[in-house]
């Protein structure tokens, strides 16, 4: 049912998470996922992928890289590297959702920065983009000559915790986060001893992701578990995702594509004369492709890389897989600008065209769907 991939070098050359042994204590189907050792299941991935969706489940997301950003110019290195704009952040514990951009516009990488002062914040970026991007933001500070200095830590765990219970599920194992908490907007975040809880998530249903010391990462996880949480894999986070009309780095966009067309617009501030990378770019040239959603009007299942015909010319489908929650196939298409939401176009699955209509994101929002 995924659209991530198989295991492609020896796993012993993998690198792992402080979770490894839980996950093989679990008995998880492990796969390689960015260079990193990662669950795809633990079983079945469409159970995972329900209780989510249904109750409270957690992820194992530490591949992801942490990185802190201090200096007297950190926020003006990040409102330069960034297209959107950290200037919205005001409040200790806000974040910020954004692309960071190349000089032609493409997308190197999307990430969170969160906000602690004027001269702190903080990155977490893709795995598999980590090096490249730390690569990246490094060499900006060289040419540019900002006061700031770049740090990835490599002693903390990430776990997300999503579903319509998750809340309530950290605030029993956590018995001195639900004052800090309880009242946390989405994309707001609070320091709790040395947990990070942040109301984030990658899976359209509410929750948090925590980073917290490599060393308590197992213990927390054991005791979430205890409480009720069902450990995922990478298998139902990318269907949650896909129902959440969430991109995938690498999937839905990367260096050759702008953020304009992927969806992404949003995440594009231009209201002021900011001088970012890749602006010029992008008011340069209008996109004339876009990233929508396509689900099929008759059986057949979207998988990426699938021709997609219109009246407007071809485009191609991104992601697309099974979803469990619709019982349905779905997709995310880069098509011609012009083709409108509701109109019907073909996508060749095996030979044959498949009439499909062209939808907005989401599909699912909070468990319910939107199609």
């Amino acid at each position: 049912m995924s659209t991530l991939p198989t295991p492609s070098t020896p796993l012993h050359t993998l690198l792992h998470t402080p979770l490894y042994e839980t996950h093989q204590r679990l008995g998880a189907k492990l796969t390689d996922f960015g260079g990193w050792e990662m669950p795809l299941h633990y079983g079945s991935q469409v159970d995972e992928h329900h209780a989510v969706r249904k109750h409270a489940g957690m992820f194992d997301v530490s591949h992801m890289c942490t990185v802190e950003v201090v200096g007297p110019q950190a926020k003006a290195f990040l409102l330069f590297a960034l297209a959107n704009n950290v200037a919205k952040l005001k409040t200790p514990g806000r974040a910020l959702y954004s692309c960071m951009l190349n000089e032609r516009g493409g997308v190197v990488d999307d990430l969170i920065v969160y906000y602690f002062d004027e001269v702190t914040f903080r990155l977490v970026v893709n795995a598999g983009t980590a090096q490249k991007d730390i690569d990246w933001l490094n060499a900006i500070v060289l040419r540019e000559k900002f006061d700031v200095v770049l740090t990835p830590r490599t002693d903390v765990a990430m776990i997300a915790v999503q579903g319509p219970e998750a809340r309530e599920a950290v605030w029993k194992v956590l018995l001195d986060s639900h004052a800090a908490t309880a009242e946390l907007k989405p994309f707001n975040s609070a320091t709790v001893g040395d947990f990070f809880i942040a109301r984030t998530g990658y899976t359209g249903e509410d929750g948090f992701e925590i980073i917290l010391p490599a060393s308590r990462a197992a213990a927390f996880w054991a005791e979430l578990q205890s409480a009720g949480v069902v450990p995922c894999g990478l298998g139902a986070r990318d269907t949650l995702r896909l129902e959440a009309g969430m991109n995938l780095y690498g999937q839905d966009m990367n260096d050759e594509t702008t953020p304009l067309e992927s969806n992404l617009a949003w995440t594009v501030d231009c209201s002021t004369d900011r001088k970012f990378i890749g602006r010029a770019a992008l008011e340069a040239t209008p996109p004339t492709r876009q990233l929508v959603g396509l689900v099929p009007l008759g059986a057949g299942i979207l998988r990426g890389h699938q021709v997609v015909q219109t009246a407007h010319g071809d485009g191609e489908i991104t992601s697309g897989s099974f979803s469990p929650t619709l019982n349905k196939s779905i997709a995310f298409a880069r098509i011609p600008a012009l083709v409108a939401i509701g109109d019907t176009v073909q996508a060749e699955v095996r030979g044959k065209w498949l009439d499909c209509r062209v939808t907005k994101f989401p599909f699912v929002r909070n468990g319910q769907a939107l199609i």
